[in-house]
């Protein structure tokens, strides 16, 4: 594309057609566009509890929030479907720990009948 330079308001400033061809614009490189979500929609892939995903995220296990403004907490897709692909990976290669199975025999409520 040819770039062409266009004369301004200012005598001395001149600007150049982007690189899409929108005139007046300046070019500017592109980074990929990071798509965030919010907390309801957190919800709704990650079926965890606030508080565990909370503490997941202060031992490192959980991708960061970030504030976008002082009341808007989000985090980065991309970073949420990485971790879920992280831990299907890792329970299917029986990495994960998983929780004991209850002794039925010690209850003190509802005894099992030997």
């Amino acid at each position: 594309m040819i770039k062409r330079q266009q004369h301004s308001a200012n005598p001395g400033e001149r600007r150049e057609d982007s690189k899409d061809g929108l005139p007046g614009l300046p070019h500017v490189e592109s980074h990929p566009i990071r798509r965030t979500i919010r907390r309801a929609h957190l919800r709704e892939i990650v079926p965890l509890a606030d508080s565990t995903i909370y503490e997941m995220e202060q031992r490192g296990e959980f991708p960061r929030r970030f504030h976008l403004t002082p009341r808007c907490v989000v985090w980065d897709l991309a970073e949420i479907e990485a971790w879920i692909e992280e831990r299907r990976l890792a329970s299917d290669s029986f990495q994960l720990k998983r929780a004991p199975i209850p002794d039925v025999r010690q209850r003190k409520i509802r005894p099992v009948r030997q």
